[in-house]
């Protein structure tokens, strides 16, 4: 019994001696991995316009598209329920 905070004392001091490593690297990996997926990382400082379609130009030729097709396909499940 006259050992016990002995050996504790040595145990929790041995523990001390790691966790500051481990600390100083906490996250490293993900925020690389992160950091590795953005493609271009000064995009959101381009203020130059997306050359495109405009919205009335999308939805006509998203109409057009509908009409060409026929009928309009129906989803095969709704609520849960098949059709």
């Amino acid at each position: 019994m006259r050992y016990l905070p002995i050996l504790l004392a040595g145990a929790l001091s041995a523990c001390t001696s790691t966790t500051p490593h481990w600390d100083s690297r906490f996250g490293l990996d993900t925020r690389t991995a992160l950091m590795q997926q953005v493609a271009d990382p000064a995009a959101a400082h381009n203020t130059d316009p997306v050359a495109g379609m405009d919205g009335r130009a999308a939805r006509a030729a998203y109409e057009r598209y509908q009409k060409a097709s026929g009928e309009a396909q129906q989803p095969a499940l709704v609520s849960g329920a098949a059709k």
